[in-house]
């Protein structure tokens, strides 16, 4: 089983987990997600299956969307609910005040991450020295969030719509937002509602997941990786042309038909055989390799 299957992470497990328990359900070798949600979030978790792993920097679609809770007067050793209160804090603020400061954060800036992450430095786990009780600086994040929308606001509390590009923490956002108003605040619920190209249509529970495995229905939830890549245009090759692709050779640009531009394309061998990923440079004639597609 080659391909990609978007879970519906559960609250109270960590992506690694999620994808290990669908990994056992389907009796795959091999098993990796796209964008770790930290164990308190749930929603759209893409996973790549055996091949699919080796084309996961290749999803062309790298925004995600979350719809998070968000409350004031409050902050956290982890920048949400389930942290150590770290202040307390009273809320004097007018919701006008709020949206002001929320749409304040559109567009690009930079972010810091925040201590209890998966961010590597000097190959240590940012969440790793935090639980030992050491703090460190952290190098700030260029992001970019291209949608905020803030409904049901209350004295203390609002729900925040994202759309943000990846490597957005946002536990981070809402701590921002928290200082700006000068009240703290922390995340209570977040929820990725759309990933890599998927959204909360393609989801499917792990329960789900066993019973369309017991009835031989698992084809029905499996995304194949060139349909996931299909923003790439696609190429058909001849034959010879294709086991030279397969086998990690260039193929010359003015013998391969439909190659017009720089860029990736879908390579196809006769009888739509998806082969992998090709790319054309800026400069030269020959399409070259990017990844080799292997069913297994």
């Amino acid at each position: 089983m080659t391909g990609f299957i978007c879970i519906d992470k559960p609250q109270g497990i960590t992506s690694f987990t999620a994808t290990n328990r669908a990994r056992a359900i389907l009796g795959v070798k091999k098993a990796g997600h796209t964008g770790t949600l930290d164990p308190m979030a749930t929603g759209v978790l893409p996973v790549a299956l055996s091949g699919a792993s080796r084309f996961i920097a290749l999803l062309p679609a790298h925004e995600k969307t979350y719809v998070a809770r968000v409350r004031l007067g409050v902050t956290t050793d982890t920048l949400d609910i389930t942290g150590k209160v770290t202040g307390e804090f009273p809320v004097h603020v007018s919701p006008e005040q709020v949206r002001e400061v929320v749409q304040g954060f559109l567009g690009e800036s930079e972010q810091l991450p925040p201590m209890y992450s998966a961010v590597s430095q000097n190959g240590v786990r940012l969440y790793e020295l935090a639980r030992r009780g050491e703090t460190v600086e952290r190098k700030a994040r260029q992001i970019r969030i291209s949608g905020l929308e803030l409904t049901d606001l209350t004295e203390t509390e609002f729900t925040l719509r994202v759309t943000c590009s990846a490597g957005t923490y946002i536990r981070s956002l809402a701590s921002d937002i928290g200082q700006k108003l000068g009240t703290g605040a922390v995340l209570t619920a977040l929820r990725r509602t759309a990933a890599n190209g998927f959204s909360e249509t393609d989801c499917v529970p792990l329960e789900e997941l066993e019973r369309l495995r017991d009835e031989n229905r698992l084809g029905e939830v499996l995304h194949p990786v060139d349909v996931c890549l299909s923003a790439y245009p696609a190429l058909h090759v001849t034959a010879a042309q294709g086991v030279r692709f397969q086998n990690g050779g260039d193929l010359l640009a003015s013998r391969v038909n439909g190659l017009h531009a720089p860029g990736l394309y879908r390579v196809y061998a006769p009888e739509d055989r998806f082969l992998g990923i090709g790319e054309m440079p800026e400069e030269g004639d020959s399409l070259l390799v990017k990844r080799v597609f292997v069913d297994g």
